[in-house]
């Protein structure tokens, strides 16, 4: 999981969040076939489609801190998927997609690893 987000993550109360880490992080997201770039573009436009913003950003912000995906990747992200999961979910992207940018490269400039 800390490969996919770029952040460590911590085991949270129950058997559940373990579960989910394991089989979803350690197996679906590395099997062979796809690379991580694909999987996030697939994730990415689902969470769109579906309007889970609640997620949508830390995947953006994760995308730019591990290369999968520029901010030129995500803004023709943006355009694209306007057209198909209708203006005002592809409105909400752009500002989501704006603000993970901004986020990334005031990091960069400053050196901070975390947005």
């Amino acid at each position: 999981m800390a490969e996919v987000y770029s952040f460590e993550v911590h085991d949270g109360p129950g058997d559940f969040f373990g579960y989910t880490v394991e089989h979803l992080f350690g197996d679906v997201w590395e099997r062979p076939g796809l690379s991580l770039r694909d999987r996030r573009l697939l994730l990415v436009g689902l969470m769109v489609a579906e309007g889970l913003d609640d997620t949508l950003g830390i995947q953006l912000e994760s995308a730019l801190a591990k290369g999968d995906l520029s901010a030129e990747d995500l803004r023709e992200i943006v355009v694209f998927l306007a057209h198909y999961a209708g203006w005002p979910k592809g409105a909400a992207l752009n500002t989501m997609v704006e603000t993970a940018i901004h986020r990334h490269e005031r990091a960069q400039a400053t050196g901070d690893e975390t947005p």
